[in-house]
């Protein structure tokens, strides 16, 4: 509420320094460390798995604590299992949107038309191909497509996603939960 004597009520931009878990043994998530906002990418995502109702609202419930409600999701049909028309997320409902265009990226709209793009990284990714591929999404200089930026940090085959050792397997990206 603005008026007389109150000051407007600044906006919420992204945090400085974000670098952490979304939840204890959880996808590890990484938000860019200027407000500008200049780069192609906000952001980047390491999930765990590919469920979105596993996977969602750990995500929205991180970002809202940085900047405010979270109103829709924009995910890749192709990337996801079963992407539902919309969420109750913290009692509020986020809608879903799913689009056939493999751009590995989630679209999170704040407000009405307030849109941070977050790079994807896929599940069962090595640690130091994800954590290498999101130290690059997330600078701020950054003018590579997140596809790029992906099959530049998987040494494998055709750009395929590293993957970690066998006792690595089934733990996920942070299964400590601590920022790496």
């Amino acid at each position: 509420m603005t008026g007389p004597g109150v000051p407007p009520t600044p906006p919420r931009l992204l945090p400085d320094a974000v670098h952490e878990a979304v939840g204890p043994g959880s996808a590890l998530l990484r938000l860019v460390t200027t407000h500008t906002r200049q780069s192609l990418l906000d952001g980047a995502w390491w999930p765990r798995t590919r469920e979105v109702e596993r996977e969602l609202p750990p995500l929205v419930t991180a970002l809202a604590a940085h900047l405010g409600p979270i109103t829709r999701v924009g995910l890749d049909t192709s990337a996801w299992n079963g992407i539902p028309p919309r969420l109750v997320i913290d009692g509020r409902v986020v809608h879903l949107d799913s689009f056939a265009v493999g751009d590995d990226t989630v679209l999170i709209t704040r407000g009405d038309s307030d849109h941070f793009a977050l790079m994807v990284v896929p599940p069962g990714t090595a640690p130091e191909a994800a954590r290498a591929a999101m130290a690059r999404a997330v600078d701020a200089d950054n003018v590579t497509q997140a596809a790029e930026i992906l099959l530049a940090a998987f040494p494998g085959p055709a750009g395929t996603p590293g993957t970690a050792p066998d006792e690595e397997k089934g733990k996920g990206p942070n299964e400590s939960g601590a920022p790496s």
